[in-house]
């Protein structure tokens, strides 16, 4: 019946994040007990499993090894691809942001200092001053 067809509908969605993802290896450890890159593509699985059309990122590659964070890079560039879902990402690491990012917007403070794609933003005298600590006007 309808429950049934749900079920095997959502299993399939199920199955294309965890082959996106390349977590199939482990599909029966459980969270608890796995490294922390892994914990966080799980958490990326489970949001994805949702179907969202916007998914928020916040900080996605907090306390992560340069290796974890090249893969979960690879992963948010292939998830509007894959899903078609937008991705808003809250990023403190300014090379991941700028590698990431079709149009990059810096705040500083509650204010918004840039808005614009990574290599305008990257030259923008107020991000710059910002983020070397130079006194504004």
């Amino acid at each position: 019946g309808k429950a049934e067809r749900e079920e095997t509908e959502n299993r399939a969605v199920v199955e294309r994040v965890i082959d996106f993802l390349e977590i199939q290896h482990i599909r029966k450890t459980p969270v608890s007990r796995l490294p922390y890159g892994l914990k966080k593509r799980v958490e990326l699985a489970r949001a994805l499993a949702a179907d969202p059309k916007i998914l928020l990122l916040d900080e996605p590659m907090a306390g992560m090894n340069v290796e974890e964070k090249e893969d979960m890079s690879r992963f948010i560039l292939d998830v509007n691809d894959e899903f078609g879902t937008t991705i808003v990402l809250i990023e403190h690491d300014m090379g991941v942001v700028m590698d990431l990012s079709d149009r990059v917007v810096v705040m500083d403070y509650g204010k918004k200092i840039g808005d614009g794609p990574p290599d305008e933003v990257r030259n923008n005298q107020a991000v710059i001053d910002a983020y070397l600590g130079v006194a504004h006007d």
